[in-house]
């Protein structure tokens, strides 16, 4: 038990430092709340407006595969130093360690959680075939500002 009692003492430490920290802030800290004071704070900016949205889910899970990739990349700098003491054991754990991450990536990539535009709506073809012959560009594209106006004469009349 004696070989503990550093341990003990340390974490016994610790919450006593909480504790006193978290009374003495709440005793000396003044509280005198101002609408200034509650105003979101960036670096010194003060915002003119409310942010027009959140951000998106996708944006914090995409930030967290890049983390994963990150922390990949730094548990491979040290094998890639020792690669060859650590032989075929070596290799054969590194692997396991990077294979799910590529997997989750291919998954990621899978699902469009790297498209960031807007999502696109596809329409349904008629028929279930091919789009018909009859439409050409003089059917599909509307002239704007010719409402009204008389049709122009054609070049086979001239």
């Amino acid at each position: 038990m004696g070989q503990y009692l550093p341990v003990v003492t340390l974490f016994a430490l610790a919450a006593v430092f909480a504790v006193l920290s978290r009374v003495a802030s709440g005793l000396l800290a003044p509280s005198r709340p101002t609408a200034a004071k509650s105003a979101p704070y960036e670096c010194g900016i003060v915002p003119s407006r409310e942010p027009p949205e959140r951000f998106p889910v996708r944006f914090y899970l995409v930030a967290m595969l890049f983390i994963v990739f990150d922390i990949e990349i730094v548990f491979l700098y040290p094998y890639a130093i020792v690669h060859r003491e650590l032989g075929v054991f070596g290799l054969v754990s590194i692997v396991i360690f990077a294979v799910p991450v590529f997997v989750s990536f291919a998954y990621e990539i899978a699902n469009g959680g790297l498209n960031w535009g807007p999502i696109r709506q596809l329409r349904p073809v008629a028929d279930g075939g091919m789009v018909s012959a009859a439409r050409t560009p003089g059917t599909t594209i509307r002239r704007v500002g010719l409402e009204g106006r008389p049709d122009a004469p054609s070049e086979d009349a001239a």
